[in-house]
């Protein structure tokens, strides 16, 4: 008896503690905010080569399993040791996996990366503002030569945006771009946390199948098997969400990328794998991501060509018509199952929390979030025998407190012949 009334005591001591320890650390947050964020950003910036591997093994699983798949069978026939095999297996899927991303980088940047610098110092060396704002203004006097007065005000609210255009351009837009050039291509810490995650890649990709095995064990062995099968459950279809969003998004950017540079080529525009580069990275912002590309291209086309400009707005539309109806549902189908008002919100707050990572993963993330808490309130449905489908609650008067049946609103009764409809 006094031993179970030690336990009590010591179960109410230790709960007391603990109630005390987080108050105590709840209000020292609260007072250490500037710390306590300037912490986690320098655990973040320690942590980021692990960050950078971690998402290089997740883009590259599926190239592995697809490698895996055909290396195994064939070394467990030629070689007699089924671990050799294995570990030959895996050794060669994460090798080529590797080898493969760091050659599409490389033709990638080899292509890419002197036109963009080309194209930036040509923008900043050239008179390409000067000389776009005499051809537009002379543009501008051909086509409104007969109407003076609407030559004035146009030419006055184009002279205005020019001003501030020209303003954007210097003070905003290039230092920004020089800035990025900078940061992502001329600093040590970029190049040795992206050499890090290659090498945190490579161990990821050849040891996930035990990481894999390690998670399991510790999950059924901290909860119970149906909290843990749950788990799972949501763990795998995260899985299925993400690596179907994000591989298919990358795909359809891609694709959408190389189409806008062959038709832009097609068309004689100028900057055409400048534009295209933006195009093709902002294409990956779902619903956003388009506008986002196109404004300031086509306002840079604007200083050179006004016609062209209009050209390359009915080209994007056209483009994008095609993305967004034929290729992206093509590739990606429905992957999140959101409708465009949430796919909407995820994105904007999303954007404001994480900048242009959260535009990304902030749909998918979204996606996940909205699958676990409908399933819950299905759960919780399914306890009470109420019905699950949304369509069920359209006329939804009120739900009996006994029974749980759904009471419906009762049809409005017809007026009396010869009666005028008051309002109440």
């Amino acid at each position: 008896m006094k031993h179970d009334s030690f336990k009590t005591y010591l179960h109410w001591g230790l709960t007391a503690f603990g109630v005390v320890a987080l108050s105590i650390l709840f209000f020292f947050s609260l007072f250490k905010v500037g710390a306590l964020v300037h912490f986690f950003q320098t655990l973040l910036g320690i942590l980021m080569p692990f960050v950078y591997g971690l998402a290089m093994a997740y883009l590259l699983t599926p190239v592995f399993n697809w490698l895996h798949a055909r290396f195994a069978p064939a070394l467990q026939k030629h070689v007699k040791n089924p671990r050799r095999a294995a570990r030959a297996a895996k050794f060669l899927s994460t090798t080529l996996s590797v080898l493969l991303a760091l050659l599409l980088v490389a033709a990638l940047l080899w292509m890419v990366l002197p036109q963009v610098i080309s194209s930036i110092v040509g923008l900043v060396e050239s008179n390409l503002l000067t000389n776009s704002i005499q051809n537009v203004t002379g543009w501008i006097e051909d086509t409104l030569q007969n109407n003076p007065q609407f030559e004035a005000a146009a030419q006055r609210v184009y002279a205005e945006s020019v001003a501030a255009l020209t303003a954007w351009v210097k003070t905003d837009m290039l230092p920004q771009l020089t800035n990025l050039m900078s940061g992502l291509l001329g600093t040590l810490t970029f190049f040795k946390n992206v050499f890090i995650g290659i090498i945190i890649a490579i161990y990821v990709l050849n040891s996930k199948q035990l990481f894999a095995a390690q998670a399991k064990k510790l999950l059924y062995g901290c909860l119970s098997t149906r909290r843990a099968n749950i788990v799972l459950d949501n763990a795998r279809f995260t899985h299925r969400v993400f690596g179907g969003f994000i591989n298919g998004k990358l795909l359809d950017s891609l694709i959408i990328g190389i189409l806008c540079f062959v038709g832009m080529t097609a068309l004689r525009m100028p900057y055409a794998m400048l534009i295209s580069v933006v195009v093709g990275v902002t294409n990956i912002i779902p619903f956003f991501g388009p506008f986002i590309g196109a404004i300031p291209s086509g306002l840079l086309i604007l200083l050179i060509d006004p016609l062209k400009a209009l050209y390359f707005v009915l080209f994007i539309l056209a483009l994008q018509q095609f993305d967004g109806n034929i290729l992206g549902p093509k590739i990606l189908g429905d992957s999140t199952g959101l409708s465009s008002f949430w796919v909407m919100f995820a994105i904007l707050l999303a954007g404001g929390l994480f900048g242009f990572v959260g535009m990304v993963v902030g749909v998918p993330l979204f996606a996940v979030l909205y699958s676990i808490l409908s399933g819950l309130v299905c759960h919780s449905l399914r306890r009470r025998g109420m019905p699950e489908e949304t369509q069920a609650y359209y006329e939804l008067d009120h739900v009996d407190e006994r029974t749980h049946d759904i009471l419906y609103n009762e049809a409005p009764a017809r007026p009396a012949a010869g009666s005028a409809d008051r309002p109440e």
